[in-house]
């Protein structure tokens, strides 16, 4: 007697069963993405997230996509060629250029935005001035190669729904207020200079933020990342979307061919055998969170744990592993296993530990970083990629991989310094937590953090010489358009340079972390899982950080982990319909795919 088949095939009868076409798998943008697209396709979808809420990372992400060649910029008189993007992506990822899935992406780009834009709740705003990182590359761009969502109130969001979106990160909020990128940050750091329209502008945000917790007991100006998400789960509900919280996938189901057909699930009420007659997509965030994969694949991390991600604590390889164990190729030949972004830890009073990103200080005037020798190690105008990358390249082996941000009392009460906001805001919190350090010399702020105090002296002094002439001789910060877009336009000769000058001086220590992982399932051009000899596997889809990035472990451009997810996911949920022509304007792709979303 086989016990073991006898207790599941015992189980398999105990479990409830649902039929659907799709299942998505992951609740992120890759896989709201697919599920929307399925769902206007006609098809019956389910999505099954593990965590109480969805979102994932993409609720604590900035929101922007990279998108080049969108309908936005275009309506802007912008018309840009595929072969320009092309360039700029063959300079940039050099031997991990894959000219099928580079392909597949720039085609179905500006379809993929015309889609949600024309046809679902999912608006857009252009990234009128957001630059590609590399603006000395041939083919880089200099604005409208980005979209953002476009914020919305969620009080259009039925309360059911809104129950299951998931938060803004506190860390990157004003009080679980989110602020967006551009105009609205803007006017918040203007309010901190006193400029009456900025403080206007802060002071009505401030106050209908105020009176959303006491109605609502939450934020409910989505802008970003919740602003995405709450989009998608909108279009998702509007088009009859199952969308499930709470509901771990446990294991893949597969038919006597070998065909993915659904997964076993659990769920609040017990077991679910989810059948999918089309097909499963695997959207589940990545491996940012798995302390084993982290150990093997990221430098500098010897025991798994010498690493804080951005991304929610779900996110720790499920999906992956679900591929994995119906013969998927886990495609981990990347430059980087990681989307590395700079962050600081903030300690709270009840023990816990916040992390934060360093995502806009790092440009502005008057602030440069600092290993533990005192020197520099990186152009800190340069991408959230860059700075972690060059921190880890300058660690030496066996050493604690870390860095210092430096600036004076002028830079902190006009910019935020990692989670210390400017004025109004105080500093004695962030004091006396220690999150910030503070010296009245720059000396005496060195023995406080540990630095080498001559050699972080000198730094000071040249890097102000510099500063003050506009120039940075040593990593050349404020060369491109990126660099001077992220400073302050107020600061000339160079938006990005300022000396650091006035004291007392401050600093906060930043360690590597990331947005999620670029390693993951390889996939084809249609988004189909492949198997150790390159075959589709029947059946499996995946999109999102499960899927190996495009990019090829590069970070190019801001936005290359939510435009390549939206897109991807795109394109999977149409292969799963078998769609022909495309939605926004009914045009054929440049070669039709034979559709293989069907069950036969």
């Amino acid at each position: 007697m086989n016990e073991p088949a006898d207790r599941m095939a015992t189980a398999s009868s105990q479990r409830r069963t649902l039929d659907c076409d799709v299942l998505v798998i992951g609740s992120g943008a890759g896989g709201l993405s697919a599920a929307v697209t399925a769902a206007y396709h006609g098809l019956k979808v389910i999505v099954v997230e593990k965590a109480e809420v969805c979102g994932g990372a993409t609720s604590w992400s900035g929101g922007w996509a990279w998108t080049p060649g969108n309908p936005l910029a275009r309506a802007a008189g912008v018309n840009e060629d595929k072969e320009t993007f092309r360039t700029y992506l063959r300079h940039r990822l050099g031997g991990q250029y894959q000219a099928d899935k580079v392909d597949a992406f720039l085609e179905a780009v500006p379809h993929m935005v015309g889609f949600f834009q024309d046809k679902t709740s999912l608006q857009f705003v252009p990234g009128a001035r957001i630059n590609d990182v590399y603006g000395n590359t041939p083919g880089a761009g200099t604005g409208n190669r980005s979209v953002g969502p476009e914020p919305i109130n969620a009080r259009r969001i039925r309360p059911e729904l809104r129950a299951k979106m998931r938060h803004q990160l506190y860390e990157t909020s004003f009080l679980g207020m989110g602020i967006m990128a551009g105009p609205d940050l803007g006017k918040f750091l203007s309010a901190s200079q006193g400029n009456l329209q900025g403080l206007f502008h802060a002071g009505w945000r401030s106050a209908f933020h105020l009176l959303d917790l006491v109605t609502h007991r939450r934020n409910m100006q989505l802008v970003n990342g919740t602003a995405l998400t709450g989009r998608l789960m909108k279009s998702a509900d509007d088009l009859g979307v199952d969308l499930r919280v709470s509901t771990p996938a446990r294991r893949l189901l597969t038919d006597a061919a070998g065909k993915v057909t659904g997964a076993v699930v659990d769920s609040p009420e017990g077991g679910l055998q989810i059948n999918a007659s089309r097909g499963v997509v695997l959207a589940a965030g990545g491996f940012p969170n798995d302390v084993q994969r982290r150990k093997e694949l990221f430098p500098n991390t010897p025991t798994g744990r010498e690493h804080w991600t951005l991304a929610p604590k779900e996110t720790n390889g499920d999906g992956i592993s679900l591929g994995q164990s119906v013969g998927a190729r886990f495609k981990t030949d990347v430059k980087s296993a990681a989307a590395w972004c700079p962050v600081s830890l903030v300690p709270y009073r009840n023990g816990r530990t916040g992390t934060f990103p360093h995502i806009m200080d790092r440009a502005k005037p008057g602030s440069i970083g600092v290993l533990r020798t005192g020197k520099r190690f990186v152009n800190e105008a340069n991408g959230y990629y860059d700075y972690v990358a060059a921190m880890l390249e300058a660690t030496p082996e066996g050493a604690t991989a870390e860095s210092w941000q430096i600036a004076d009392s002028r830079f902190v009460r006009r910019f935020p310094l990692g989670m210390a906001k400017p004025l109004p805001v105080p500093l004695f919190p962030y004091l006396r937590s220690g999150y910030l350090k503070k010296g009245r010399t720059i000396e005496e702020l060195a023995a406080n953090c540990g630095i080498d105090p001559a050699a972080l002296q000198q730094t000071v002094a040249e890097f102000n010489e510099n500063a003050r002439r506009g120039v940075d001789p040593d990593f050349g910060r404020g060369e491109t358009a990126f660099n001077r877009y992220g400073g302050d336009a107020r600061t000339q000769p160079n938006p990005s340079l300022g000396p650091i000058e006035q004291g007392p001086f401050y600093a906060v220590r930043v360690v590597p972390g990331s947005f999620g992982t670029f390693a993951g399932l390889d996939a084809d051009a249609r988004s189909r899982v492949l198997d150790h000899n390159g075959e589709p596997i029947a059946g499996l889809y995946v999109a999102g950080n499960d899927q190996a990035n495009v990019m090829g472990g590069h970070y190019p451009a801001g936005g290359i982990n939510l435009g390549p997810a939206l897109t991807f996911g795109y394109i999977a949920g149409r292969d799963l319909a078998g769609a022909a022509a495309y939605e926004d304007d009914g045009t054929l792709p440049d070669a039709v795919p034979e559709p293989s979303g069907s069950a036969a």
